[in-house]
């Protein structure tokens, strides 16, 4: 590869990884975090992600919710230029979004005929934040040698070429094999590429680590390069997921039944569930527990149901009433000590009288309907709606924040009232979001992260409490969970200082590489 006659400014660091879900997006968050603690402008950079956790930016952008969480971390705004491209799968084939903006639906084979014409997109990006920031932190994409899909490679080894960044290879020990995924991966690296990694680390451990030192010393000798160090499992380190590989982590961690005293919050786990991140903060409240189902069996008698925001709505719905869950939702709203059932997004659409989509947007079919727990309807658009969000609960002086992601409209009926007045940022336009039926019972809504304010979800919580006769849940008891999370980013380059041997990675970083000859 040639390199740019102008070659961008900022120093890279690649995190690389043996596979999904070994811990990428958190240690590039780590590594911003330790970046930025040293004095630097540190942005994070993922060329391509493919995730239906999302989240709009301040110009409108839709990006994946790990690239905000890593920018988070690093101290600034997140941007568009952080994840040029998004993937978004719809059963078989997935929405394209190309700077923040969606180009059309395309099956596989579609999307890498169009890769040839998206790199110079993917790189202009990159040289932009790289003009910005005097580091960058670039996370990678399942592994970087899969064989049947190198050719077709955007976002691993070919933007290590065009930043000329040293990487970093993770493995996760809790997978198993852990040697085998460095040693395996290393050597279907080309010579080129293993000449750009600096270290290996191994993610996710439990135990007595000098029960690995044989192991490390073999990855030594036989590679000439060190494990940077093994880091630990930390559950209480983890940041917004970009998939559903990480669902477990916005549940209640401890599990287990009901004590006297807790909430139940059930969420349908739908086929085609987005931005469960929404649920996190709920999980986090004491005396809440929230658990994803699957079917009417598993329905039981919560509290709150919950149907989420979805990127396949018609074929989701489908899937409710096929595994017996529509009808539970309907005849619990018939029981007077039944759940209050919230719809988000797709969710919100659902819970309405009927779904159209003449344009085909979504589906064949013009017309079905939906739960008629709401006295709504919804019409499929061409145009997705991508905004930040502000504004309070009608009828009172609560606030609410979060971001709308939807392709329809919904129109309220009848009696049926809005729920949310709310303020786009970007425009500073009013609208009148969601419904709610006249007994409270029913709600939806098509905000997003509408839970990380913490006075919304500590009145919402609070309600579900008197309904049962509990006790309010005192202010003192919880943080809010944008509090929070600044509390795990903070802790992030700690953790890093205290169980890696960041000097290789420092030399890396220390000035312009000298790496490759490409």
């Amino acid at each position: 590869m040639t390199r740019p006659d102008h070659p961008p400014r900022a120093v890279s660091l690649m995190v690389l990884g043996t596979a999904s879900h070994v811990g990428k997006s958190l240690l590039t968050a780590a590594f911003c975090r330790l970046l930025a603690e040293a004095g630097h402008r540190v942005a994070p950079f993922k060329a391509q992600n493919m995730a239906l956790n999302s989240f709009v930016t301040l110009e409108g952008g839709e990006i994946g919710r790990a690239q905000v969480a890593q920018a988070e971390a690093s101290g600034i705004e997140p941007h568009v230029d952080m994840n040029p491209i998004l993937l978004k799968p719809m059963g078989g084939v997935s929405q394209v979004i190309v700077e923040g903006h969606p180009i059309g639906v395309m099956s596989a084979r579609e999307y890498y005929a169009e890769k040839a014409t998206l790199w110079p997109r993917v790189t202009a990006a990159y040289d932009r934040l790289a003009e910005r920031y005097d580091r960058v932190v670039l996370e990678g994409a399942g592994s970087p040698v899969e064989i049947n899909l190198t050719e077709h490679d955007l976002t691993n080894l070919k933007m290590a070429h065009h930043a000329d960044a040293a990487v970093v290879l993770v493995a996760d020990i809790e997978r198993g094999g852990v040697f085998a995924q460095i040693i395996g991966t290393w050597e279907l690296l080309e010579p080129r590429d293993r000449a750009r990694v600096v270290g290996f680390i191994i993610n996710k451990f439990r135990g007595d680590v000098t029960l690995l030192d044989s192991g490390l010393a073999f990855v030594r000798e036989r590679t000439g390069v060190p494990v940077l160090g093994v880091l630990p499992y930390r559950p209480d380190l983890q940041i917004d997921q970009e998939d559903s590989l990480g669902i477990d982590e916005t549940t209640t961690l401890d599990g287990g039944d009901l004590s006297p005293g807790d909430l139940d919050v059930a969420v349908a786990r739908l086929p085609g569930l987005s931005n469960f991140t929404d649920f996190w903060p709920l999980s986090r409240v004491p005396g809440v527990r929230v658990r994803y189902v699957e079917r009417a069996a598993e329905f039981g008698r919560p509290d709150l149901f919950v149907l989420p925001g979805t990127k396949t709505t018609v074929r989701d719905l489908d899937w409710l009433r096929r595994v017996g869950l529509a009808d539970r939702i309907i005849a619990s709203r018939a029981e007077e000590d039944g759940p209050r059932i919230l719809g988000i997004c797709g969710g919100f659409q659902m819970l309405g009288r009927s779904i159209e989509d003449p344009l085909g947007v979504e589906s064949d079919r013009e017309r079905v309907d939906g739960l008629g727990l709401l006295d709504t309807a919804t019409r499929f658009a061409a145009t997705k709606a991508r905004h930040l969000v502000s504004g309070q609960v009608i009828g009172s002086e609560l606030p609410v924040l979060g971001y709308e992601i939807h392709m329809g409209e919904t129109e309220r009926r009848g009696t049926t009232a809005p729920w949310l007045a709310l303020t786009r940022r970007h425009n500073q336009a009013t609208i009148l979001d969601g419904a709610i039926d006249q007994a409270g019972r029913v709600s939806g809504t098509y905000v997003h992260g509408v839970f990380d304010s913490g006075p919304f979800t500590e009145q919402f919580v609070n309600q579900l409490r008197a309904r049962r006769g509990f006790a309010p849940l005192a202010t003192t008891e919880w943080q809010s969970h944008r509090d929070f999370l600044a509390a795990r980013y903070a802790n992030l380059a700690e953790f890093l200082r205290a169980h890696l041997d960041l000097a290789p990675i420092w030399s890396a970083l220390a000035g312009p590489s000298a790496r490759s000859a490409d």
